[in-house]
């Protein structure tokens, strides 16, 4: 682990030391060509060649780390953007001192530059140079003299004993050669100090010439490893008549001393010369050294911000994407901890929460998977009971719902799943009574009990709703998932249960037999007296009638017709009971209730009845399935309710309308009663259908009581209303006729 570790911390630290030792050599090559300009034009190639090299590979890296840089906070990689403020931040912190002191280097080095070609150093420098070529000059005179004073002195002597006198004057002139040439160049005789390295010369035709011409040559010559030398070649006469002019060519050595300050100042000068033709040249050599180590420089640094940056954030970055991994439900993760910073302890802290979130997420899948047995086994009841059942999640939508609630409600309630009853109901609007009574339930809490009454297309529905809080798990996992691991931890949510029956025929059932009791125990002991009374009306009549005086008989007629006449009417209301304690067997066919309507009020029409009857009948009303004989005993009770009204308040006019209401799904159709009376009292409309309430004097409450009964046995409902402009209105729905019914059907 420790030697993975040294590994890891040398790979960071080898590019930095190869950075390192490539900027100390060119600093080197750098030196070089400032300190020996006659070494520059090499140090410079060399520090070009070498800075390229760097350079380019080194502008490569940046380039390709930029783009990655800006990829990566284009795609939102987790610490790009720290990435790049930390980059920013180095680079701005290295590059303004490096600028600074790259901008003082160079007006520095400019400087020094032109303070080596100064006014005062070139003409010190020229003055020197005069000054030693003066001195030459003046040498070469005396020189020269000395030169013409050995040959007036050897005129005199022949050529053939020139030679023993020429070594001695040559010693006592301090000459390094003396040598006599007869005949321009045929024969010479000489005296040298150094006959190896001074041997004597043949002259130049050159020289002869100048000699023929001026009679004088005189110059500075350098002899190798001897220095400067003066040259002095004269002619003199030759004593023998007839004979040519001799030469004598002498040369003089300088010191050592003034050999080496002449050089000095001649090389010092040619330095000057050759450095003042090549300033500006030396400026921009100088200058693009320098830009170079300062690219280098500056391409090292950013690449060092690079490096040490994406060292600093990795950490950061792991950190963001094990979070986003936990978010994720992946509780497993683990970052690699090393080193004892703060870094390494929140590293540390991470992995701490992870295994404690695995833990518990573990104990709640445990949890959960009892609670889904649980919930399984529940479904697995409900979708055999006869109840509906709908179960509702915290926020109202409907959750489960079981095969019987799909056949109470008549319809597929899979399309509610994930919606509220309130938003469902918009669409399925006979659902709207169950829907609010829900709604206002679910505002409290605990257990509630209510009953409400639906009309769809099946016709009238009344279900007894019992609703209690339930806890729900989030999702139940299919089979596919049963044995896997949860991706995160699953939260058990508060939720409501819906239990629902349809009692409507229990209800209509338990009703119904009560009335009906009521009502024949009514009849019974109504019609048991009666017969006993009219048989002792009729007895008197008949004994004493004719027996009587005329005024007598008449008061006797009167009263006999009398109790003849209301046992009678107690016998019809007798009857009535009975009729409506007494259930008969519906026979149900497809029927026109335009039709029927027409055929009702056309009697009361031919009957001469004085009320004016408007129909207002649509014509596209589909059938219904329904009792003829059966609806028209509703329609006979209506009119007549109707006319009674209208007698009541003095006023004439019956308004009878049809019309199709409700949607595609839940079609069904409206019979609408309006009358012109005065309407029913708002203390009793709500009870204006129940057995024996009645608002009239004669009244026997049974007419809208048992409109109601037949209404109900048509899966219909109905119910009255006032009309805001006077009188009262009954209203009748009834559901359309199934499809694929075109027969006859009986039923109870």
């Amino acid at each position: 682990m420790k030697i993975g570790r040294v590994k890891k911390h040398l790979r960071g630290i080898v590019p930095i030391l190869v950075l390192a030792a490539l900027l100390l050599i060119s600093l080197t090559f750098m030196s070089i060509a400032i300190q020996e300009p006659s070494r520059f034009a090499g140090a410079y190639v060399v520090l070009g060649i070498f800075n390229a090299i760097a350079l380019v590979p080194l502008g490569v890296l940046i380039g390709w780390n930029l783009l990655q840089l800006a990829r990566q906070v284009k795609e939102q990689v987790p610490g790009a953007r720290l990435t790049m403020r930390m980059v920013g931040i180095f680079v701005v912190l290295s590059i303004t001192p490096v600028l600074v002191v790259y901008y003082f280097s160079m007006l520095s080095l400019y400087r020094g530059i032109d303070s080596w070609f100064e006014v005062h150093i070139e003409e010190a420098l020229a003055d020197s140079l005069a000054l030693s070529r003066s001195a030459l000059v003046m040498r070469k005179r005396e020189i020269m003299k000395q030169t013409r004073s050995i040959a007036s002195d050897l005129s005199d002597v022949p050529t053939f004993s020139i030679g023993d006198r020429l070594e001695g004057i040559r010693q006592l002139s301090g000459a390094s050669e003396l040598t006599v040439i007869a005949g321009y160049g045929q024969s010479f005789v000489a005296s040298t100090l150094d006959p190896i390295s001074l041997a004597p010369r043949h002259l130049e035709k050159s020289v002869l010439l100048q000699v023929r011409r001026t009679g004088l040559y005189l110059s500075l010559d350098p002899i190798a490893n001897e220095g400067l030398h003066v040259r002095v070649v004269v002619n003199f006469p030759d004593p023998e008549l007839g004979a040519e002019p001799r030469l004598l060519q002498a040369l003089f050595p300088f010191t050592h001393r003034v050999n080496e300050l002449t050089d000095s100042v001649e090389e010092a000068y040619s330095d000057y010369e050759m450095r003042a033709s090549s300033r500006q040249e030396l400026k921009g050599s100088f200058g693009l050294a320098l830009t170079l180590v300062l690219l280098l420089t500056l391409f090292a640094a950013v690449w060092a911000a690079f490096s040490s940056t994406r060292r600093a954030v990795a950490p950061l970055r792991d950190l963001v994407n094990g979070t986003r991994a936990i978010s994720r439900g992946d509780y497993e993760t683990r970052l690699p901890s090393s080193g004892s910073g703060e870094i390494a302890a929140l590293i540390r802290s991470f992995n701490s929460m992870t295994r404690k979130l695995a833990r518990a997420r573990d104990d709640t899948w445990r949890s959960r998977r009892q609670l889904e047995g649980q919930w399984k086994y529940l479904e697995a009841v409900l979708a055999r009971l006869s109840s509906g059942v709908i179960t509702l999640d915290h926020a109202q939508c409907v959750f489960k719902v079981n095969e019987a609630a799909h056949q109470i409600l008549g319809l597929d309630l899979c399309a509610a799943l994930g919606n509220t009853l309130t938003s469902f109901s918009d669409i399925h609007s006979h659902l709207r009574p169950l829907a609010e009574v829900v709604s206002e339930q679910l505002e409290g809490s605990g257990e509630w009990r209510h009953e409400v009454m639906l009309f769809g297309a099946a016709g009238r529905r009344i279900l007894l709703c019992r609703g209690a809080p339930l806890v729900l798990p989030r999702a139940v996992p299919s089979q596919e998932e049963e044995h896997e691991p949860p991706d995160q931890t699953e939260e058990l949510r508060p939720g409501h249960v819906i239990v629902f029956d349809d009692v409507t025929a229990l209800i209509q059932a338990q009703r119904d037999a009560a009335w009906s009791e009521v009502a024949r125990r009514m009849a019974h002991e109504i019609k048991n007296p009666l017969t006993p009374i009219q048989l002792s009306a009729e007895r008197l009549r008949h004994k004493y009638l004719h027996k009587m005086a005329p005024e007598e008989a008449r008061t006797l007629d009167n009263l006999t017709r009398t109790i003849v006449q209301q046992v009678e009417s107690m016998k019809t209301m007798a009857n009535a009971f009975s009729d409506y304690a007494r259930s008969p067997q519906m026979r149900l066919r497809l029927l026109d209730i335009n039709g029927l309507i027409r055929d009702v009020l056309e009697l009361y029409r031919g009957a001469g009845a004085d009320t004016p009857m408007e129909t207002r009948l649509d014509s596209s009303l589909p059938e219904l399935q329904a009792d003829p004989d059966r609806l028209r005993q509703v329609l006979h009770n209506l009119v007549k309710n109707a006319q009674e009204a209208n007698l009541v308040s003095g006023k004439s006019g019956i308004v009878v309308e049809t019309r199709c209401a409700g949607g595609p799904a839940h079609r069904h159709i409206e019979v609408e009663f309006r009358d012109q009376g005065n309407g029913f009292p708002p203390d009793s409309i709500e009870n204006a259908f129940a057995p024996y309430m009645t608002t009239k004097p004669k009244g026997t409450g049974l007419g809208l009581a048992i409109v109601r009964k037949i209404v109900e046995e048509h899966g219909g409902v109905v119910w009255a209303r006032n009309n805001p402009e006077g009188g009262a209105s009954m209203i009748m729905h009834f559901p359309v006729a199934p499809i694929g019914f075109d027969g006859e059907e009986t039923g109870s």
